[in-house]
């Protein structure tokens, strides 16, 4: 069973925050997951061999009590696919997931809510975890006109029983979202980033706490309240400057009442009609910061669109 050296110098280069012992189990570990049926620890150690001078719970402890950075680790995978990036912003996306758990005493476990198994009548609840997760958006060379989201930083989301359980501090999924945020883009101060996102951190939690390199595209409320940028502060005028401009109409009212751009976008397979309309605003819950989908020099622009509209 051999790889070639090229790939095996890859995992040698996210191995710098290791210890020399750990990063052989690392990447004893990554050849067997390769060539596993079974992607359970059990079933890599067999499909790679491992019976050498090694005790089997040498891996095992790899997770559970070896010291390397599993952040550092996901940044040196970042600055392998830096070569693989196209010019401007780094395009992310970021959402969490489910990862089904049997047991009643797997660390972090808890009840979440099942996407896949829920409707839009029901909702549909399963035990296991909950990951936060942040993924690099990549276009291989090898593969042209396909993306690929690569995962490269995570958090483990715990309900408030399983915080308590555990004795943790609890964190929502967008506190969560903004410390992957603020770990990558700080790592990186002189790129652009731009994440990708659902509703569900797109609101004042992330958007107050972004980092200066990154913009925000997500979903906004159609009744959201959108003001316009506060107008200049002239000398000798009383009172503090203010901190928002005149009233704009809600989206709703906006795709309404203004003239929309109409589009058919192809979506996951099928063909959607949308009207599109894009305004510069300022949100209320976040004055100061401003919700982006593009980026300009003082203000950012809220594109407002309503998917199904004929």
């Amino acid at each position: 069973m051999m790889l070639p050296d090229m790939f095996l110098q890859l995992v040698l280069q996210m191995g710098a925050s290791m210890t020399t012992p750990t990063l052989c189990s690392l990447v004893t570990l990554v050849k067997g997951w390769l060539f596993a049926g079974k992607h359970t620890l059990t079933g890599v150690l067999v499909a790679v061999g491992a019976a050498g001078p090694k005790h089997f719970s040498a891996y095992y402890r790899l997770f559970a009590a070896a010291r390397w950075s599993l952040d550092a680790l996901g940044l040196a995978l970042f600055h392998l696919i830096v070569p693989l990036l196209a010019p401007g912003p780094v395009p992310l996306t970021l959402d969490d997931t489910l990862a089904r758990k049997h047991g009643l005493k797997v660390f972090g476990a808890g009840m979440h809510h099942d996407p896949l198994a829920s409707s839009r009548r029901y909702a549909v609840t399963s035990w296991g975890h909950s990951w936060v997760v942040l993924a690099v958006r990549v276009q291989l060379p090898c593969i042209p006109g396909r993306f690929f989201s690569l995962p490269i930083l995570f958090r483990l989301y715990l309900n408030q029983k399983a915080a308590a359980r555990w004795l943790m501090t609890y964190r929502t999924r967008p506190e969560l979202a903004v410390q992957l945020l603020q770990r990558l883009c700080g790592s990186c101060p002189q790129r652009h980033f731009h994440v990708y996102a659902d509703s569900a951190y797109g609101g004042q939690s992330v958007l107050a706490h972004l980092p200066s390199n990154c913009d925000l595209t997500s979903r906004l409320p159609l009744d959201a309240r959108l003001y316009a940028p506060p107008p200049e502060h002239r000398p000798g005028t009383r009172g503090r400057p203010r901190r928002r401009g005149e009233r704009l109409p809600s989206p709703r009212q906006m795709l309404e009442q203004q003239q929309a751009r109409r589009l058919t976008l192809e979506l996951y397979g099928r063909q959607d009609k949308v009207r599109v309309v894009q305004a510069v605003a300022h949100w209320y819950a976040v004055p100061q910061l401003r919700a982006s989908a593009h980026r300009d020099h003082q203000d950012r622009s809220i594109v407002i669109s309503e998917i199904g509209a004929s």
